[in-house]
C-alpha cells in the first residue's frame, strides 16, 4: 500500500507545472478582442491607420516634391560636375580661343564645351521665315554638360547633325510644336558680330529638326552644331567646364573667379534645392507625427479601458495557473496586433491616396500635352520603418496595462470586481 502511494506520489511529481503560453496561443487569445469588443477594436485600428496614413501621405508628398525639383536639375551625372563661366555682360568681353586653351590645362579640368550665341534667321519649307533671337552654336557635348534633353525627339550628334528648337522658336517658324515637326528641313543664317559693330551673315547648312524643348515659358531658342556654319564662330559667349570629379568643382570656381569670370554650377542649385525640400519634408513629417500622436493616445486609452474591464478575467486566468508573464504577454500581444494592423492599413491608406492623386495629376498633365507627373513617392525603406514604428507604438501603448495586469493577484482581482 505504501509502495502504491509512493508510486502515485512519484507520478504526481512528474506532471508538468509549466503554464507558459506559446506565441501562437497568445496570438489566438489576443484576437478574441475582435469578437468580444469588435466596434471599439476596429475603431482603434482605424484611428491608428488614419494617423499612420497621414504620416505616409505627407512624407510621400515631400519626397515627391524633392524628386520633381531635384530631378529636373540632375539630368545627368556630368552636369553636376560642370561649371558655366562667362564674362559679365557689362564688360563687353567675349572669350577667345587662347583663353579656352589656357583654361583647358588647369588642374581638375576634364573637358570644355564652348557656347556661342547669336541672332539668327531660320526658315523651313512650308513654314514662314523668322528671326530667332537666341541661336546657340554648340558642340555635341553641350547637352551632357548642361543637362539638357529634348522633351520630344533626341539630341543631335557629330555623325548625325541636326537642330533643336524650343516651342516658341517653332511657333515663329510656323511649325507645330509636336512630333510632326521632327525631321523637317530647316535652313538659315546667323549674324556674327564684327569689332566695328557690323554683322556678317553666315549661312547654316541644311539641318533636320532632331529634337524639341517643350517649354512654353522659355524664349525662342535654336541649338545648332558648330560644323553647320560656313565658318567657326568669331566669339564665344560662355564655357561649360566639366571637372574631373565633384571635388574639383570648388577649386575651379575659385580659379575662374580670380580671372574675372562669372561662374555658376548646377551642384549649387541642387544643394539649395535639397535643403529646401528637406525642410518641407520635415515640416510635413511634423504635422503627420502630430496626427500619429493623437492616434497613439487613443490606442493607449483603449488599452487602459480594456484592462479595467478585464480585471475579473485576469483573476480567473491566474487562478487557473496563468503566470504573471503570460498575462503581461497577452496584453502586449493584443496591443502589438492592433498596432501592426493600424500600421499596415495606414500604409495602404497613405500610399493608395498618393497613387490616386498621381493618377489624376498624370492624366490631366498628359491631356494638356505635358509629361506624366508623379507628385507622391513613397520609399520602400520608409514603408518598412513605418510598419516597425506602428508595432513599437502598439507595444508602448500596451506596456502600462500589461504591467498592471501582471501585478494583479487573483484575490485583488475578485475584490475589485
Amino acid at each position: 500500500m505504501e509502495q502504491k502511494n509512493e508510486n502515485k506520489s512519484e507520478g504526481r511529481l512528474d506532471i508538468s507545472t509549466s503554464h507558459n503560453l506559446s506565441s501562437w496561443d497568445l496570438l489566438k487569445l489576443s484576437l478574441r478582442v475582435f469578437r468580444t469588443k469588435p466596434t471599439r477594436t476596429i475603431l482603434t485600428v482605424l484611428g491608428m491607420s488614419v494617423g499612420i496614413g497621414t504620416v505616409v501621405f505627407l512624407v510621400s508628398l515631400g519626397y515627391g516634391l524633392q524628386y520633381i525639383l531635384i530631378g529636373n536639375l540632375i539630368t545627368s551625372e556630368d552636369s553636376l560636375m560642370t561649371l558655366e563661366a562667362s564674362y559679365p555682360t557689362e564688360s563687353g568681353k567675349s572669350i577667345d580661343i587662347e583663353k579656352v586653351s589656357e583654361i583647358a590645362i588647369v588642374t581638375g579640368v576634364d573637358k570644355i564645351s564652348p557656347v556661342s550665341e547669336f541672332s539668327g534667321e531660320l526658315w523651313s519649307p512650308g513654314g514662314t521665315p523668322g528671326i530667332v533671337p537666341v541661336t546657340r552654336v554648340i558642340q555635341y557635348s553641350y547637352f551632357k554638360f548642361a543637362g539638357l534633353t529634348p522633351d520630344i525627339g533626341k539630341v543631335f550628334t557629330d555623325s548625325e547633325p541636326g537642330i533643336i528648337l524650343s516651342t516658341q522658336a517653332l511657333k515663329i517658324l510656323g511649325l507645330p510644336p509636336d512630333q510632326t515637326s521632327l525631321k523637317r528641313e530647316v535652313y538659315g543664317k546667323v549674324y556674327f558680330p564684327n569689332l566695328d559693330g557690323t554683322n556678317d551673315e553666315v549661312a547654316i547648312s541644311k539641318l533636320l529638326i532632331s529634337g524639341i524643348v517643350a517649354d512654353e515659358s522659355s524664349p525662342p531658342i535654336a541649338y545648332i552644331p558648330y560644323l553647320s556654319t560656313e565658318r567657326e564662330p568669331t566669339a564665344i559667349k560662355s564655357l561649360l567646364i566639366k571637372a574631373v570629379s565633384v571635388d574639383f568643382v570648388e577649386p575651379l570656381r575659385d580659379i575662374l573667379d580670380e580671372q574675372g569670370f562669372l561662374v555658376s554650377a548646377r551642384i549649387d542649385l541642387v544643394n539649395q534645392a535639397r535643403k529646401i525640400t528637406n525642410a518641407i519634408t520635415t515640416v510635413l513629417m511634423v504635422f503627420g507625427t502630430a496626427a500619429l500622436l493623437v492616434s497613439a493616445i487613443g490606442m493607449f486609452n483603449t488599452m487602459i479601458v480594456g484592462f479595467m474591464e478585464r480585471i475579473y478575467e485576469v483573476g480567473v486566468m491566474k487562478s487557473l495557473g496563468a503566470t504573471d508573464g503570460d498575462v503581461r504577454n497577452l496584453f502586449l500581444m493584443e496591443s502589438l496586433v492592433i498596432g501592426l494592423l493600424g500600421g499596415l492599413s495606414g500604409v495602404a491608406l497613405g500610399v493608395g491616396g498618393g497613387e490616386m492623386i498621381n493618377y489624376v495629376m498624370s492624366t490631366l498633365s498628359q491631356n494638356l500635352g505635358s509629361k506624366a507627373l508623379t507628385l507622391f513617392i513613397t520609399p520602400v525603406w520608409f514603408v518598412v520603418a513605418t510598419i516597425v514604428l506602428s508595432a513599437f507604438i502598439g507595444i508602448i501603448a500596451g506596456a502600462i496595462p500589461a504591467r498592471n495586469a501582471s501585478r494583479l493577484s487573483p484575490r485583488e482581482a475578485f475584490v475589485r470586481k
